[in-house]
């Protein structure tokens, strides 16, 4: 492809420069001339260490413990503080297993069935309404 854009860039129309090359003009156009990120390679604006340990102290202290990223993000914004995209404190907290309901719930005690056991005839009484169908569609009987 270096041979292509050689060629385009030296004046040669391109479907000559294709014809030459051996090349579909339309995949010589298409395939990208600026060089592709090498996998594996950091971004130039990822947090350190000590910078997520600090995202992650601030949305665990107890004025933002009960709100979202989005709100805490919001908040500091507000402040004039910016830690981080909402992406990334979303990231940073599924990285330490924090991504739940962040809200207090109230925590409701199980209740046992209450379970009625007869010894003798007469002991325990009950009482089921059981719909029985009708002679006539949507008329019930209660039983």
């Amino acid at each position: 492809m270096a041979t292509y854009r050689d060629l385009s860039h030296r004046g040669v129309p391109t479907r000559w420069a294709a014809v030459l090359v051996g090349v579909p003009r339309a995949t010589a156009t298409r395939i990208p001339r600026t060089p592709v990120l090498v996998r594996g390679r950091l971004p130039a604006n990822k947090l350190t260490d000590i910078e997520r340990a600090r995202v992650l102290q601030v949305v665990n202290c107890p004025r933002f413990v009960d709100l979202p990223p989005i709100q805490i993000y919001a908040q500091l914004l507000d402040e004039g503080v910016y830690l981080g995209s909402i992406s990334t404190i979303y990231r940073i907290l599924t990285a330490n297993r924090q991504v739940k309901e962040r809200r207090r719930l109230a925590r409701h005690p199980t209740r046992a069935i209450p379970e009625l056991v007869a010894t003798g005839p007469g002991q325990v009484y009950s009482w089921d309404i059981t719909k029985l169908a009708g002679p006539v569609k949507g008329k019930y009987f209660d039983a």
